[in-house]
């Protein structure tokens, strides 16, 4: 597990409790010879947090000025590639499902993390055929706030997510 996904993981938890609602999120433990669905799963009653999450880092301070279809995902032995497997497990299950792409910025500065909503992105890799999102489009998506060693998970902002499905 990254680090990324432990701490965003950790903050979904801490949400959860400081709210008082039904929920938890948690990593399924990966294992050498069996595909993981997604990074960070969540589950709750309340249908606006029953998702899944695949997470996504880039050193923005090493120079990645994109996050790239073929770079950054995966394709199995039978050539399905990462965002197909993880679009059927998410139409079975019935869960929303989120990109988390975390800019690493460098030492002495803060990470940013960004929430795209997982229709955009098949729209974008399916539909546009596009081979990469850049940083400044990735940008443009809400931003999840981070405060001390934790994401601050706001309703608002997941309603507003919500709005770009």
């Amino acid at each position: 597990m990254t680090e990324f996904e432990r701490v965003l993981v950790q903050s979904f938890n801490a949400f959860f409790e400081d709210k008082k609602l039904k929920g938890v999120a948690y990593r399924l433990k990966q294992h050498r010879f069996t595909a993981q669905f997604l990074d960070v799963l969540v589950d709750s009653l309340d249908p606006d947090y029953y998702m899944g999450i695949e997470c996504k880092s880039i050193s923005v301070d090493k120079g990645a000025k994109a996050l790239y279809f073929t770079q950054h995902f995966t394709t199995d032995k039978n050539g399905v590639h990462q965002i197909e497997r993880i679009s059927d497990f998410l139409l079975r299950s019935g869960r929303t499902g989120f990109l988390a792409v975390e800019l690493k910025m460098g030492v002495g500065h803060s990470r940013e993390a960004y929430m795209i909503p997982w229709t955009e992105l098949c729209r974008r890799y399916k539909e546009e055929g596009t081979a990469k999102i850049t940083v400044d489009e990735i940008r443009a998506y809400p931003n999840i706030g981070r405060e001390r060693n934790r994401y601050q998970i706001d309703p608002k902002g997941w309603k507003k997510l919500r709005l770009i499905e």
